[in-house]
Formats: structure tokens, C-alpha cells, sequence
């Protein structure tokens, strides 16, 4: 028997069918031989119909193909996980879109409370047309237990060619860039047989295919998330039989859904890893011999070098480390509601179960009792919150199971996946509708932070539930609306950038810089060097991975901080809001910061020393993150998310959906009481997963050792006349809406104007 486990429901149903041929054919040779296999094979997931979970009941199929989240639930069902017991086989396919998430984690339990429940035991095998490092996935994989594990990697044998591209000779003055784009995309979709248009945010995606329909009229679909699943279905069909030459997608057809001939992949824009940049090129050249083609389009002078470094490093295999999640204590508390149905269990049995997954192998004793704590309703004044227990545990005696009410709320609740809703946007005077933002979104505004919707732009002012109060204003935004969907770029490819940043500034001075590379076309090598020689020659250096520049000015009676520190979006995103937080309480002054992979930029109402970044500390910058954020409607919305995985903050009772701004206003009422108790897991699982899932706190850490340590140098560059021309971007990042495109551009022209005319009177 094997277990084939999925991330994708589609990805399953794609694997019966594509199984069913050579199944039958494999029977009708044995048949010949007079054998008789008769091998079944069968889909179950939250979508299969009643009537066929009790055929498979009576007719186990011997290849069960499932998601991570049924496979847990077939665990606990009474009769059907009986057919477990003499399982052989599972399979994990496209492991790596899970490994380094909540969803892994949850596998990586699974997975050793299918192993404790065998009688022997199985193999695993996971597939990936794209990891780094194999090591590490199959540690995630095989789990702690010394089982030997044979790797085959043949991911290199694929031949791929990849292409950087601009559209224009001028990134900063062309004002037709943006049609240029769309018909060189055109170009290639009509000389190519199927065509993948991916963005990197659903918007995006939406905005690529209705200005390309009016090129490519109804040859062109949409593929994203927030799309129906009909919708998607009739995309992909449509995509397979050729009546869609191309279609505009975000993430949601980099896994292997069957899509039919694929010669040609167009991404706009940088994938922000090495990993997803292979994982979107290889839909493409899927026949035997074929070469998977990728031509990356950039649309500024940033994203073009991050484009190319990203493709060099791709053709060299220099790939971005998988980062495996730490023990989630959410998802550890739901597993051991699923291991409380199954029977009766000592403390230090469950406990050695758990560590044997990978992502738990470190998970603290006390840890671990806090949570049994927690889920048998050890802690005070929780029933009054209408918190009540999920298992028995008998602290002295040092064993669990499972109360009654247990199992319904757990068969409903299995998974990781967080429910978002759009947020409703009202003005506070006079109350009016105004439209919706979606969740993530809200997670990034603070109070007083100014954003655009339906070209109007309004001051954030607070939000309850389901709902957010603004104040109509004229000013510039301070947070772009596609912030939300934002991919951040990966820390190892960041550092490369760093790095060529370097070598670039080396050959500069040297006098000898070109670039030497068939993946640029001549006009994206032209942006790039002239780019570079013009901050060398603003400012006389480059920041890059081993110096940070912090450049300072007045403007209008605010100060501006800008720090070049080339280390994604996720470590800046740490740096920059423990800076904000120590700034604002040290000098009482409001501060609004503006992120990007490259850097921030901080906007203070009174003079700040821009020596203040040294004080941030490695040491200390957990504890100061924590403080930052804990008034965020991050982490309020995040501790919602924690406290339904961890089945204290329930989503449907007893066969009744429950609102998700009842969910919120139950979290924050139940939050107002366990924060008072010291090591409360769900709080702590909210800090471990904003400090090390939303931002990369480890990375942090690591950055401001080694300027401790001497090994990066900080240069401050105070009282600038002008920005240099790598500030650029960021400076222009509140202006980055789409209703202020053109102000953006204009704005970044003026500002190179500037640069130029200071250059031309000091060369």
C-alpha cells in the first residue's frame, strides 16, 4: 500500500489520471502472465463525496492519493486508519512548497504518528524539481531516527535557457516603458506554443491580462489564487487544448499542475529567489531533449540587476537555502488532539513521538507540558473566555487523552492554512463605505500611515474586526497598496546581489568594469553599468554585502534616514522596525518608515543622529522586536491565526460556520487575559512566527554580528545634498501607487536630473 500525498488537490487529481494508463497496461502485461493485479487507486480530500470514502472503506485502494491535511484526518478515522497499519509507502510530492512552513511542520508529525501506529516500517520518498540543500529536506523527510536515506539528484541534467531583458534603452526617462513591454510580450507569445506570463502578485497578474487582451484579443487568460476554482479549471483546460495562447499568473501554476505544452515561460519582474525563478522556467520544454526557456522582463534599474544576478546564479545552481520552521506550537497543539483520539498516551511517550519530526527536534520540555497545560485547561479564567478543554491530563501521573467533545472540533479544524477575509474601509466622519483591503495589508498599516483606494487617499485610524476606520487627506502614501502581496527577496540571493555590488565596485575603480554575460540583451547591460558608475561616481562607493551606507538630509522640516543594506526584505523589515521602535521612544518623535530589499528609509519630525542605527544590538533585537510589535494589528491578527490552529479560537461549532470578525473579537478578548500568563504558548507561538516567518530575525541577528565583529563597515554619509541614485527608489517608494505612476516617474527623473547636474559640476 502507499500514500501519495499532495500539496495541491488539483496536483492529485492530475497524478490518478495520468497514473490510470500505465496501471492498466502494467495489469494487461501480467495478465498475459496469468497474474492477476487489479491495482486500485483512489483520490481522497476534502472535496471526495461521502459515497466514495465508504467505497474505499470496503475497497481500500492500494494507492491513496491525498493532502497533507486529509492524511491527517484518515489518521484518526476510526475505520479507514486501520488500513494504514500496512502501509509500505509514502510519498511526498513537490516537498519543497512545504518543508519550510506551518503545513510542513504539521506533515513532519504525521508522518511519526503514522510510523508509530504501523507495524513496520515505510519508505518515504519526496520529489522536487527544485531544492537546496537535498541534505536538509531529507532530514525533514526521514525525520531524527537513524533510517537511511538515498538522494538522486538529477535536477542538473535539465538543459535551461534564460534571457534578462528591459524594454527600453531608458528605465528612468521612457514614457512609453510600460507599452513597450506589452508588445515585446506580445512578440514572444506569437512566436512561441504556450505561453506562462507569471507576477509576482495577483493584481498583477489581473493588470498583465486585461492590457494584454486588448493586444492579443481572447488569447490571453488569468490564473491567480483569489480566482474561483471553476474559473482556474477552465483556464487550465483552455491553457491544455490551445485555444489560450498565453496566460498571467502569480504563484498559483509554479507546481506541476497538468497545463498541457509549455514552450515558453515570461516572468516580469524578479522572482526574488533562485528556487521559485527554476521552479517558474521549468513549467516550460516538459518533452524529452527539450531546453525549459525563460526570459525575464525588469522595469527598473534595481530590479534588472537583482534580475540578472538571480539568472546567473540560477545557470550556475547556485540555489537559496531551504529554511526549515523551528517547533510551531500551534500546530503541536492541534497534533496532540489528533494523538489524544487515538488513545491514552504517557507524556514522555507523545513527547519522544514528536521530536522524532525534524522541525520539532529541538521542542523544550516545557514547551511541550505548556501546551498540554493549555489544551486540558490547566490555566485559570480560560472557560470564562469560552476556552475549554480539548484532553484530559493528569500532570502527577504524567499521562493524556482525549474528553469527549474532542473529536468533532478536531475532524473540522485540521490544517494550517489561515483564514483571511477582506477588511471593510469606512470613513470615521461621516461614517461612509468606502471598499475593502484585504488582510494582509491591514497587517502592514499602523495608526497615521496613508494609503490609496479608489484613487483617493486616506489616513489609517484604527480598525475593529472586520472593519477599518480612515480619514479622508491629501498627501503622499505611505504604504503602497500591493505591500500585502509583496514577495520578499531571499536572503542568500540578496547577498549575492551584495556581492556583485562589490566585484562591480572593484572593476570601476580599476577602470576596466563591463559585463560579460549572454543572458543580458545589450540595452540591459547598458542600464546596469551606467547605473552603477553613477552611484560611484555621487558618492564615491556602492553599498554591498560587506558595507551598509546611511545617508541623512532635511527636507521640508523632515529628516530622513536612508540605509543601503542589500539583505531582503524580510531581515530590513526586522532592522527597520527595531530602529523605528528605539527612535520614536527615545526622541519622542513620530517616525514612518518605507521598506525594500535593498534598504529602508526612515522619516523622523525632529534631527535624529543617523548614528542611532548602530544602536541597534544582536543581542538584543529579539526583545526589542517583541515590543514593536506587539500594538500591531500584525500581531493581533496573527494570534487569531495561532489560537484556530492551536483550537483555541474556534472557526465553525457543531456544524456552524463562525464569522471571522466574531473570531477576531474572541482573540483579542482572549488575548487581554492569557498575556498575563508567562510562557503562554500561543502568545509565544505569535512572537516566533512574526520574528521568524514574517521577518527573518535569525538573518538579522547574523547582520549585526558581523558589523560587531568589524566584518561589515557602516559608512555615514550626513546632510547630503541629494540622494544618491541607489536612493532613489526607495525615496520614491511612498509615491509607488498605481494611481501615481506617472508622479513616481517623475519624480525619479527629477531626482536623476539633480544627481546628473551635481556629477557634471564636481567631475
Amino acid at each position: 500500500y502507499c500514500l501519495y500525498i499532495s500539496p495541491l488537490k488539483a496536483l492529485g487529481n492530475d497524478i490518478q489520471r495520468n497514473l490510470r494508463e500505465p496501471l492498466k497496461e502494467i495489469s494487461e502485461l501480467a495478465r498475459e502472465r496469468g497474474i492477476e493485479l487489479n491495482i486500485r487507486i483512489g483520490v481522497r480530500t476534502g472535496d471526495t463525496p461521502q459515497s466514495e470514502r465508504q467505497k474505499m472503506l470496503r475497497e481500500p485502494p492500494h494507492i491513496l492519493i491525498t493532502t497533507p491535511e486529509s492524511a491527517s484526518i484518515i489518521l484518526n478515522a476510526p475505520k479507514f486508519r486501520e488500513h494504514l497499519r500496512a502501509l509500505e509507502f509514502v510519498i511526498v510530492d513537490e516537498i519543497h512548497d512545504i518543508a519550510d512552513n506551518k503545513r510542513g511542520a504539521h506533515l513532519s508529525i504525521t508522518l511519526e504518528r503514522l510510523q508509530n501506529f504501523c507495524e513496520k516500517e515505510f519508505t518515504r520518498v519526496g520529489m522536487s524539481a527544485t531544492i537546496h540543500p537535498p541534505e536538509e529536506i531529507a532530514r525533514f523527510l526521514i525525520g531524527v531516527e537513524e533510517r537511511g536515506c538515498i538522494i538522486a539528484n538529477v535536477a542538473f541534467e535539465k538543459k535551461v535557457e534564460l534571457r534578462v531583458e528591459t524594454p527600453s534603452s531608458d528605465l528612468l526617462g521612457d514614457p512609453e516603458l510600460t507599452e513597450k513591454m506589452y508588445r515585446r510580450i506580445k512578440e514572444l507569445v506569437e512566436s512561441h506554443r504556450g505561453v506562462l506570463i507569471f507576477t509576482n502578485t495577483r493584481s498583477g497578474a489581473e493588470r498583465v491580462a486585461y492590457h494584454l487582451s486588448k493586444l492579443l484579443k481572447d488569447e490571453i487568460g488569468a490564473h491567480h489564487s483569489s480566482l474561483s476554482r471553476e474559473i482556474r479549471l477552465s483556464v487550465e483546460e483552455a491553457l491544455k487544448e490551445g485555444k489560450l495562447k498565453a496566460v498571467a499568473c502569480s504563484s498559483s501554476l509554479e507546481l506541476g499542475i497538468d497545463i498541457g505544452h509549455i514552450e515558453l515561460c515570461i516572468l516580469i519582474g524578479s522572482p526574488k529567489s533562485t528556487i521559485r525563478l527554476l521552479q517558474r522556467v521549468g513549467r516550460s520544454g516538459h518533452g524529452i531533449e527539450e531546453v525549459a526557456k525563460g526570459v525575464i522582463i525588469a522595469m527598473d534599474r534595481d530590479d534588472l540587476i537583482e534580475c540578472f544576478v538571480l539568472a546567473d546564479s540560477a545557470m550556475k545552481r547556485k540555489l537559496d537555502r531551504i529554511q526549515i520552521i523551528g517547533p510551531a506550537l500551534d500546530v503541536l497543539a492541534q497534533q496532540i488532539v489528533g494523538m489524544a483520539l487515538e488513545r491514552r498516551w504517557t507524556v514522555d511517550e507523545a513527547y519522544e513521538v514528536i521530536r522524532k519530526a525534524y522541525p520539532y527536534r529541538n521542542l523544550k520540555k516545557e514547551d511541550f507540558l505548556n501546551v498540554l497545560r493549555y489544551l486540558s485547561g490547566s490555566y485559570e479564567h480560560l472557560e470564562e473566555r469560552r476556552v475549554y478543554p480539548k484532553i484530559w491530563f493528569d500532570e502527577n501521573e504524567g499521562v493524556f487523552g482525549r474528553r469527549r467533545s474532542s473529536r468533532m472540533i478536531y475532524m473540522t479544524h485540521v490544517g494550517t492554512i489561515p483564514s483571511e477575509v477582506s477588511i471593510d474601509v469606512y470613513l470615521k466622519e461621516p461614517k461612509k463605505w468606502i471598499g475593502k483591503i484585504d488582510e494582509p495589508f491591514l497587517e502592514r498599516l499602523s495608526k497615521g500611515d496613508i494609503f490609496v483606494l479608489g484613487g483617493n487617499t486616506y489616513r489609517f485610524l484604527n480598525a475593529s474586526e472586520t472593519r477599518v476606520y480612515v480619514e479622508r487627506v491629501e498627501g503622499t502614501p505611505t504604504i503602497p497598496s500591493w505591500i500585502g502581496e509583496m514577495l520578499p527577496l531571499s536572503f542568500d540571493s540578496a547577498c549575492e546581489v551584495g556581492e556583485f555590488r562589490r566585484k562591480a565596485e572593484e572593476m570601476i575603480k580599476k577602470g576596466d568594469f563591463r559585463i560579460e554575460s549572454e543572458i543580458l540583451s545589450e540595452e540591459a547591460k547598458r542600464n546596469i553599468e551606467e547605473y552603477l558608475k553613477e552611484q560611484m561616481m555621487f558618492c564615491g562607493m556602492i553599498p554591498h554585502r560587506k558595507r551598509i551606507i546611511v545617508e541623512s538630509y532635511e527636507e521640508d522640516g523632515i529628516y530622513h534616514i536612508i540605509v543601503h543594506a542589500i539583505f531582503g526584505r524580510r531581515v530590513i523589515d526586522a532592522l527597520s522596525r527595531a530602529l523605528a521602535y528605539l527612535i520614536s521612544r527615545k526622541y519622542r518623535t513620530n517616525v514612518s518608515v518605507a521598506i525594500s530589499d535593498n534598504g529602508f528609509m526612515l522619516r523622523c519630525t525632529k534631527r535624529v543622529p543617523p548614528e542611532e542605527f548602530l544602536s541597534l544590538r544582536s543581542d538584543e533585537l529579539r526583545d526589542v522586536l517583541k515590543r514593536a510589535v506587539r500594538n500591531t494589528e500584525m500581531f493581533l491578527r496573527r494570534f487569531r491565526h495561532c489560537a484556530n490552529r492551536a483550537l483555541m479560537v474556534l472557526k465553525n461549532y457543531r456544524g456552524h460556520q463562525i464569522k471571522i470578525g466574531k473570531q477576531q473579537r474572541s482573540s483579542e478578548f482572549i488575548l487581554e487575559m492569557v498575556e498575563k500568563i508567562e510562557g503562554f504558548p500561543v502568545i509565544e507561538e505569535t512572537y516566533r512566527e512574526i520574528l521568524e516567518e514574517v521577518m527573518d530575525v535569525k538573518n538579522a541577528e547574523r547582520v549585526l554580528e558581523e558589523i560587531e565583529r568589524g566584518e561589515i563597515e557602516v559608512v555615514f554619509l550626513k546632510d547630503v545634498v541629494y540622494p544618491s541614485p541607489f536612493a532613489h527608489n526607495l525615496v520614491a517608494l511612498g509615491m509607488s501607487d498605481v494611481v501615481l505612476m506617472e508622479s513616481r516617474r517623475e519624480l525619479l527623473l527629477e531626482m536623476h536630473r539633480k544627481v546628473m547636474e551635481y556629477i557634471e559640476a564636481n567631475s
